[in-house]
């Protein structure tokens, strides 16, 4: 009998945005009002069922019960609209159709242009680096040195990636890095799982013990109406602890794997290494001064890259740019032709084009709740479904609550926005401190994210053929220990 196939990602991204039209047929219709402030006329904009302009102060933020401060408003910390708290209202149904469900990736797609640009530049920037050469033979290099010593590869990415994610969100950035480390970890004898789960794993717990990345735990810290500052030190639990656990999860299946292959989850399955016959074998000795160069200048560009987004306020625009002008400073070092520069150039970033159209087709799930009018509804269920709870079971329950609402709203700052006034008002009621709510939807988002189709994880397995359901099957065992760390550190910060 025929083995059947699990599904690719675009099959997979589009069933669920098929189930999310069909929920706009099936739940009310909703939402909460919304504020913004408008920077030019120094004004509060209130959408309901009509727009009304109020005064941009702090008596209005109070009366509307959103404890937070003006000057986060007046600052730009918060600029998207919030949601705001006891103002949920049906709405006429709004049910997606045929024509919605055509639409919803190409909309996706035009949303995410520059995500979409920014992977096509790596993909280019990774193929003028690899027609040098100097990647094979790098590889080569660094799988002699670390023999015997591989896990400690492991370890060292995966803290250098959650430093990454708990210091400014990082994760689009990891794809960057797949083309160079599968050959690394494939060399290491390892399978091509390991480094989709040292790397996206890692920038996963980042997101969870979040200490100061802007687009989750400062946002949400704002909207909430507390200091970043307070609660930290169960971010710092969830931090180390979680990064434990991850090291302690991978590096057993890693050796594990390396001293028995048949061991590995991916064993007879077919799945062949993406990047075969893009690496050669490399003899020792063959390194020379122009390959160390371009090494160089190929860390550089990463190191660049960090430093722009976490200090300079880099996004893809800036980070676009930077991969671009790096891979024509290696083309020029290289003395490329001009025709070899932009064949390579064209290879790479055809080897991310798949890619790029599913980060694309993924936003079109957002795009379906959201025009179907039913996130307002979503979130209006989950706050009615905590609300009336002791605190002790109240904040593990919100952990589980954002862990669902992270599979329908996968932006960080979106969740963070549209969810914190309403929750942060919810837990004042049940006398939860705010801060505590802050830390649930960091551990619930962080947790989503290792799993949820919208986010980047379909786009992680693509660059290293490993099938959907063959990561939900490796990484189950792994959020089970997470989850529950989550929660004792939740009840032990509302205790002490």
């Amino acid at each position: 009998m025929k083995r059947i196939k699990f599904p690719s990602p675009f099959t997979v991204l589009y069933i669920i945005i098929i189930l999310s039209a069909l929920a706009t047929w099936l739940l009310p219709a909703g939402s909460f009002d919304t504020l913004a402030y408008d920077n030019d006329k120094k004004i509060f904009l209130v959408n309901g069922s009509n727009e009304v302009e109020l005064p941009a102060n702090q008596e209005v933020l109070d009366s509307l019960g959103l404890n937070m401060e003006l000057s986060k408003f007046e600052e730009g910390k918060i600029r998207r609209p919030i949601s705001i708290p006891n103002t949920y209202n049906e709405q006429d149904s709004a049910p997606q159709g045929l024509r919605e469900i055509l639409y919803a990736p190409i909309k996706g797609i035009y949303q995410s242009i520059d995500i979409i640009l920014f992977v096509l530049i790596i993909g280019g920037f990774i193929g003028v680096f690899q027609h040098s050469g100097a990647l094979d033979k790098g590889v080569g290099l660094l799988a002699k040195r670390m023999e015997g010593r591989e896990k400690w590869l492991i370890i060292s990415l995966i803290l250098l990636i959650a430093i990454g994610g708990t210091t400014f969100g990082m994760q689009e950035e990891t794809i960057a890095f797949y083309p160079i480390l599968v050959p690394i970890f494939l060399a290491a004898g390892y399978d091509l799982i390991v480094p989709v789960a040292a790397v996206y794993g890692g920038s996963c717990i980042g997101l969870m013990g979040a200490l100061i990345n802007p687009f989750g735990t400062i946002i949400a810290s704002d909207a909430a109406g507390v200091s970043w500052t307070e609660g930290i030190e169960s971010r710092i639990a969830m931090l180390v602890l979680g990064s434990i656990v991850l090291i302690w999860y991978i590096v057993r299946y890693a050796e594990r794997v390396k001293l028995n292959p048949e061991t590995s989850i991916l064993y007879g399955l077919g799945v062949k290494n993406p990047f075969e016959g893009k690496q050669k074998s490399v003899e020792a000795g063959s390194m020379t001064t122009g390959t160390w160069v371009l090494l160089a200048l190929f860390a550089m560009t990463f190191l660049v890259m960090i430093y722009g987004v976490s200090t300079l306020g880099w996004w893809f625009e800036e980070m676009t740019a930077l991969f671009l002008l790096a891979a024509i400073i290696l083309g020029v070092v290289q003395r490329t032709t001009e025709s070899d520069f932009v064949a390579a150039f064209v290879s790479g970033a055809k080897d991310l084009l798949g890619v790029s159209l599913i980060i694309g087709v993924a936003r079109g799930i957002t795009i379906v709740l959201n025009e179907g009018l039913i996130s307002g509804t979503l979130l209006n269920e989950a706050s009615s479904l905590v609300s009336g709870t002791s605190p002790l079971i109240f904040l593990p329950v919100l952990m589980i609550v954002f862990f669902v609402l992270a599979f329908f709203i996968s932006s960080s700052s979106g969740l963070a926005l549209v969810s914190m006034p309403i929750m942060g008002a919810l837990g004042v009621v049940v006398g939860v401190p705010t801060e505590e709510i802050v830390n649930a939807y960091l551990f619930g988002f962080g947790l989503m994210q290792f799993i949820t189709p919208s986010g980047l994880i379909l786009p992680s397995l693509a660059m290293v053929n490993v099938p959907y359901n063959i990561w939900l099957k490796f990484v189950f065992k792994l959020l089970i220990p997470l989850a529950v760390l989550g929660a004792v550190i939740l009840i032990v910060g509302y205790l002490f």
